[in-house]
């Protein structure tokens, strides 16, 4: 069995686009053929649930029971990959809690592959958060994502002042999530569907859809943008799976 992969996406603070990443990491890997599993931990009214709802369970990862079912699984299950998306405010404890339980350690040790999707937003409060998670990072792939789904310029300040913040971690890496157009982005949201099926023109049950052509010209473009960062990442490779012919349309 192939070692258990385990992404956590997540930030402390709101309104950043959390789930918009963890939605593209979803289709990401279901377009590279990636089997994966997601936990949302919004309870208990979840958001990624509504879009991937099949593959994705909500859980209270504040709680020693939801914790098991989402830990004590990691070798049970046949999905190589598990996608956490944790809700606003949670990122620092939910990682002090896999510190807790061992699982940082179980990572350090080589035995779980272990990946950290900080989303960041533009403003100072945003990157303090990197001081505060860079404990908890020996052993894991560290991701800081900035993400301009909100259309905020980011870092509106000297680039030394950005600096300061982007290299306390050591061997972390820089992603960058374009900004969607923002009527193909609210057209998805109402769809209630994944990207990918969004693009092909599906409905919730892979039925024939009528989305306008343009809009899903322009979240094909994004996706496309957003993925060849996760390309360039070599995404699949840390998470342990071979590369196969890109499926676009699911």
């Amino acid at each position: 069995m192939a070692k258990p992969a385990v992404v956590v996406v997540g930030a402390d603070k709101g309104g950043v686009g959390k789930t918009t990443v963890s939605r593209t990491l979803l289709d990401y890997f279901s377009a590279n053929n990636v089997p994966t599993r997601a936990f949302d931990t919004e309870s208990p009214r979840g958001t990624l649930k509504r879009f991937h709802p099949d593959i994705t369970e909500i859980v209270d990862m504040t709680t020693t029971a939801d914790q098991m079912k989402i830990f004590d699984t990691l070798n049970a299950v046949s999905p190589s990959v598990t996608v956490i998306d944790v809700r606003a405010g949670l990122l620092s404890p939910a990682l002090a809690s896999l510190r807790d339980i061992g699982f940082l350690d179980a990572a350090k040790a080589g035995q779980i592959t272990f990946a950290v999707f900080h989303i960041l937003g533009p403003s100072i409060a945003s990157l303090e958060e990197i001081a505060e998670t860079a404990g908890f990072m020996t052993g894991a792939k560290y991701f800081l994502v900035k993400n301009f789904i909100n259309d905020t310029q980011f870092f509106q300040w000297d680039q030394s002042t950005y600096n300061s913040y982007f290299h306390r971690i050591k061997d972390a890496t820089e992603l960058t999530i374009p900004k969607l157009n923002e009527m193909a982005y609210e057209q998805v949201e109402v769809s209630s569907v994944p990207f990918l099926k969004f693009v092909a023109n599906k409905g919730i049950s892979d039925d024939a859809a009528n989305y306008s052509f343009v809009l899903r010209g322009y979240v094909r473009h994004w996706l496309a943008n957003v993925w060849s960062e996760f390309d360039r990442i070599r995404l699949t490779d840390i998470v342990g799976s071979k590369p196969v012919t890109r499926n676009s349309e699911k």
